[in-house]
C-alpha cells in the first residue's frame, strides 16, 4: 500500500480525530486568551505555548477535516444517494 493510500485510509477511517484536535486546539487558544489577563501577567510562558500548540492542533484539524471532504466528492453521487446519502 502506497503513502497516498495509507493517508488516505487514516484520514477517511479516523476522522473524529480531525474534530477532537480542532476542539482540544480550541480549547488551549482559549486558554492562552484568558492567561492575557492583567492579573495572570506571570503565566507569559504558558500563554504563549497554548497560543502556539492550540494554533498547530487546529490547523491539523482543519486540514485533516478538508481532506476528507476533498475525498468524499469524488464518491459518484449514484452511489450516495443508493447508499442512503443526500441528493442535490
Amino acid at each position: 500500500m502506497g503513502f497516498k493510500a495509507t493517508l488516505k485510509l487514516i484520514v477517511n477511517k479516523y476522522g473524529w480525530i480531525h474534530l477532537s484536535l480542532g476542539l482540544i486546539g480550541n480549547i488551549m487558544f482559549l486558554c492562552g486568551s484568558l492567561l492575557f489577563l492583567p492579573m495572570l501577567e506571570e503565566y507569559k510562558a504558558a500563554r504563549i505555548a497554548l497560543f502556539i500548540g492550540g494554533s498547530f492542533l487546529m490547523l491539523i484539524g482543519s486540514t485533516g477535516r478538508l481532506l476528507v471532504d476533498l475525498w468524499s466528492v469524488k464518491v459518484p453521487r449514484q452511489q450516495q444517494n443508493n447508499e442512503g446519502g443526500y441528493q442535490q
